[in-house]
């Protein structure tokens, strides 16, 4: 609808000059806004104001031209008006929003998509946890807004690909070595120290266990640096395992599964150094080699080689961004934990000395999740050593709730979990509250299958029925529709998942308001036919928008 009101704008103001009432044939971009009152009206626009310095005249001046030249062959407007300063507000006739309907049934499943995109091709690395335990509901909050960008772009024409980082070198998987071949001496009764940086969880003594099942008492024979490292990768390659059950149980799939150590192996790491000495970006000093990210913005130069000559996580992650472009990919998006905010600028910094631009890269961050039990934080979990696990609150509130609920705020707000509430059958879970919908308009049309004895479809329905659609609860329902192309392409825009979430939420506030005050199935057939067209519309919209959340869409609940 808006589209349609901007080209009969243009086409007024082209006219309004060719007439000789407007002195300039160019103007600002014609901008539409819905405003906050509705007595303002279904549309507005400051075209007028905006235009006013280059037509060298009063914005009611201008509004008076646009007016006076608007040509409506379909008769979508009931009547304008001039407002304040010069806005001009729009009031659409009734009928107007009845062709809304009809594009949602046509285009079905593809209803809001778009080609913004262009087949730009898009990376989405997002969890990227350490195989050192198990997933934590943080990680789950990342999951879910990694996943549903990568859903969104694709939707909006991005050529898209999901990766997970995995860090299976350097520091911490030798801790996690550690951690395990000690609990691997204790189960021989051996008296050990095991220091505070080592890993704590039982998961520990589990793979500690399953070593000695399977190993016995060989590794005691070993040499000790030997058995850290067999240890090591046996618990990376267990936990990792974990790790992606527990990513394919809440829906998540990733098309790469990239490894840290390949790009040591492959000489990655050592020739992106050797480039960057070569071109001075890396310089020595104190006997470590040094990347002089403050030439591109970041606060200081960062190391990548300690004087030890171990090289760093940066050095890695520079190969890593370098490997990413060098497969084609047009833009990276990296979702990170909010605690990493830090490690942008020197990020931004190897990128653009690669020769790209830090406007290909963007990075999400999210922040924690408060869980909850009832409005009291929930104690955490002793076996999983100091975090509650993701799949403990996927087992107890299901794959649905779980990731609408870490969708419903800005993933750069804290967001509070209530697990009793993303368990109810009630109005009070968000989750619960919009597939609600979806299913109840499954069960009325099976209603009207059972009482008509046939099915109903779109091809049932007459102009003369969606023309009895004239209910100020069946119009808001229609705009509220009709916005819905426009909150998808703004979440893809912004990699704002939570638009999506937000506008299932309002547009299912907005069926509950109608379905509360107007049956469906009355006494007209008619009016039956008109309004069973419409909510078969919302329940189309809030199956697609719950899919690009990875959310079910259910027939019965």
């Amino acid at each position: 609808m808006k589209q349609k009101l901007k080209k009969m704008i243009i086409r007024a103001l082209t006219a309004a000059h060719e007439d000789g009432v407007l002195p300039s044939s160019e103007y600002p971009d014609v901008e539409i806004e819905e405003p906050k009152i509705e007595a303002h009206g279904d549309f507005s626009t400051n075209i007028s104001m905006v235009s006013a310095s280059v037509q060298k005249m009063a914005p009611r001046k201008i509004a008076e031209a646009v007016i006076s030249h608007l040509d409506d062959p379909a008769g979508m407007i009931e009547k304008t008006e001039i407002a304040g300063p010069g806005f001009v507000n729009f009031f659409m006739k009734t009928s107007s929003w009845h062709p809304v309907l009809h594009e949602i049934h046509e285009k079905d499943a593809a209803y809001g998509a778009s080609d913004i995109g262009n087949g730009k091709k898009v990376q989405v690395e997002f969890v990227s946890s350490n195989p050192t335990g198990p997933l934590h509901v943080g990680h789950g909050r990342g999951a879910a807004v990694g996943d549903s960008v990568a859903n969104i772009l694709s939707f909006c024409g991005y050529d898209v690909q999901r990766e997970y980082y995995i860090n299976d070198s350097g520091r911490q998987i030798r801790t996690l070595g550690q951690s395990v071949f000690l609990r691997y001496k204790e189960l021989f009764g051996k008296e050990v120290q095991f220091p505070e940086e080592c890993y704590q969880g039982d998961y520990i003594r589990d793979i500690a266990v399953k070593i000695r099942d399977e190993n016995g008492d060989d590794l005691l024979t070993r040499d000790e640096s030997e058995a850290v490292s067999f240890c090591a990768g046996l618990a990376a390659g267990d936990i990792l395992s974990g790790i992606r059950d527990d990513l394919e149980s809440f829906g998540i799939v990733f098309d790469e599964w990239f490894s840290e150590q390949s790009l040591y192996d492959s000489g990655a790491v050592d020739a992106m150094i050797s480039e960057f000495r070569n071109k001075s970006i890396i310089y020595e000093k104190d006997g470590a080699l040094w990347f002089r990210t403050a030439d591109y913005g970041d606060e200081k130069d960062r190391v990548v080689v300690t004087k030890e000559g171990r090289t760093t996580y940066f050095a890695s992650d520079i190969a890593y961004h370098q490997n990413k472009f060098g497969r084609g990919f047009d833009r990276l998006i990296d979702v990170w934990g909010a605690d990493h905010h830090g490690y942008i600028p020197r990020l931004n910094a190897c990128i653009e000395a690669s020769g790209h631009s830090s406007d290909q890269f963007d990075v999400i961050l999210v922040h924690l999740v408060n869980l909850l039990r009832e409005g009291q934080p929930v104690s955490m979990s002793t076996r999983a050593g100091e975090f509650v696990p993701l799949q403990d609150v996927i087992s107890e509130v299901g794959r649905d709730a779980a990731r609408f609920i870490f969708l419903t705020r800005h993933y750069e707000s804290p967001l509070d979990f209530d697990l009793e509430i993303a368990k109810k059958k009630t109005n009070d879970n968000p989750v619960y509250y919009v597939q609600y919908v979806h299913a109840r308009i499954s069960s009325i049309l099976e209603k009207y299958r059972e009482r008509e004895n046939r099915v109903f479809s779109k091809e049932l329905v007459s102009d003369e029925a969606v023309a009895m659609l004239t209910e100020p609860e069946e119009i808001q329902l229609i705009k509220n529709m009709s916005r819905y192309p426009e909150v998808v392409r703004s979440a893809a825009e912004f990699t704002e998942p939570h638009r999506i979430t937000y506008y299932l939420m309002n547009l299912a506030s907005a069926f509950h308001t109608y379905y509360n005050k107007h049956r469906v199935l009355t006494d007209n057939p008619f009016l039956i036919s008109g309004r069973l067209y419409l909510v078969m519309a919302v329940q189309k919209i809030i199956r697609n928008g719950l899919s690009l959340l990875g959310v079910s869409a259910p027939e019965k609940m």
